[in-house]
């Protein structure tokens, strides 16, 4: 199973901790290595991480972490750092299939999880989705930044009808890991010559448009979105309990 980790943004609401979101320490260990640790423990055995902002930076603390782990990590450059991130899943699913792969695991950098959400994840693949989105019904955690969220909703069983972060009509929270197939790229690509900004949640609901978006409901399992200094400090006291911090 590939991976792919989006860590190509500016990450403007953790500036005052670090200047590169990817490299943002959490209990010790920077937000990008622990998101391939998760994946690791998840069963991947092949990382691509996609590089923006402070590319240099990250490209060279990822060779270095693959060196001293053995995990296969890869780095893709996006070529504007500053495109919606949709442009980032395309150059990291198109590193992937140059490598012979298809199917992945899609991860943002400044989002961890329990390496449960990822392990079910990975198994959910079925001939009548494109996608599938862990999702969260604690719509009113106090983990959840409402003002930062991408809402979802649902059919009621199991099927998105609507994603964004605008939505007002709601039942699920996007939690920011994904099963993707090829149909999601292709999806993005086609918004963006059809004269959408770009952005992943234009590739989910064109997917959702055909039916071909669903969720997997997380059950109660742990995770965070790390995007400002609030969730930092959450992170901090819960990860070293909630998180696999070590290679095996």
């Amino acid at each position: 199973m590939d991976a792919v980790i989006i860590a190509a943004g500016f990450g403007s609401r953790l500036r005052d901790l670090s200047d590169s979101k990817p490299l943002t320490p959490v209990a010790g260990i920077p937000l990008i290595e622990l998101g391939v640790l998760q994946a690791r423990a998840a069963g991947v055995e092949r990382v691509t991480v996609v590089t923006g902002h402070e590319a240099a930076r990250v490209e060279q603390f990822l060779a270095d972490l693959s060196r001293r782990t053995g995990v296969e990590v890869h780095a893709q450059r996006v070529a504007d750092w500053s495109q919606p991130n949709g442009f980032s899943v395309i150059a990291g699913a198109n590193r992937v299939a140059q490598m012979g792969g298809s199917d992945f695991l899609l991860m943002m950098a400044d989002h961890i999880f329990s390496a449960e959400i990822l392990s079910r994840l990975a198994q959910v693949g079925a001939p009548d989705r494109g996608v599938t989105l862990a999702t969260d019904l604690r719509v009113d955690s106090p983990l959840v930044d409402p003002d930062d969220a991408t809402w979802v909703k649902t059919d009621g069983h199991g099927r998105i009808t609507a994603i964004g972060k605008h939505l007002t009509d709601y039942d699920v929270v996007d939690c920011g890991a994904f099963l993707a197939t090829p149909e999601l790229p292709e999806a993005i690509a086609a918004a963006i010559s059809a004269g959408k900004p770009g952005s992943l949640s234009d590739g989910m609901q064109a997917l959702a448009d055909k039916g071909r978006a669903a969720t997997m409901e997380i059950a109660g399992a742990w995770w965070l979105d790390v995007d400002d200094p609030r969730a930092h400090a959450l992170a901090e006291a819960e990860a070293p309990s909630r998180l696999v911090l070590l290679y095996r």
